[in-house]
């Protein structure tokens, strides 16, 4: 007898519909585009809206690609490590490569909290079941 292939969504204990990991992979490429486009953009963000907005936006933009890899199905040492090396890699780039753009330490550190929050926010997902387990 075979077993039939999983589906893109489950029914959850309350009932509720948690979609697949097939779903997340799109989303995933979507928030790389997004983080690529924020860290390598010939200028930065102009005015900010508040005092260190711009930390903000480069928490954002790698806890959630990390949290989306990780409900995907990646292996949380290459995200982590991918990650992680991206968040000082785009930093230098910034410092030697664009000239309208400047490395920034901090800048790095932020990153790096963003990666260690996705994969805390991802683990409190999955101890809470609001996500499909590994297959």
């Amino acid at each position: 007898m075979t077993q039939a292939a999983p589906s893109d969504t489950e029914r959850g204990a309350a009932g509720t519909v948690r979609p697949g990991r097939s779903v997340l992979w799109p989303l995933l490429g979507i928030a790389v585009l997004v983080q690529l486009v924020v860290l390598y953009s010939p200028s930065g963000p102009g005015e900010q809206p508040f005092p260190h907005s711009d930390k903000v936006v480069h928490l954002l933009v790698f806890l959630v690609p990390v949290t989306v890899a990780l409900l995907a199905g990646a292996a949380q040492r290459v995200v982590v490590v991918a990650f992680g090396a991206h968040a000082v890699v785009s930093e230098v780039v910034q410092a030697l490569l664009l000239p309208t753009r400047s490395g920034d330490l901090a800048d790095a550190v932020v990153d790096l909290v963003g990666v260690a929050l996705g994969v805390v926010l991802w683990r409190a997902l999955v101890r809470r079941g609001a996500v499909l387990p590994d297959a």
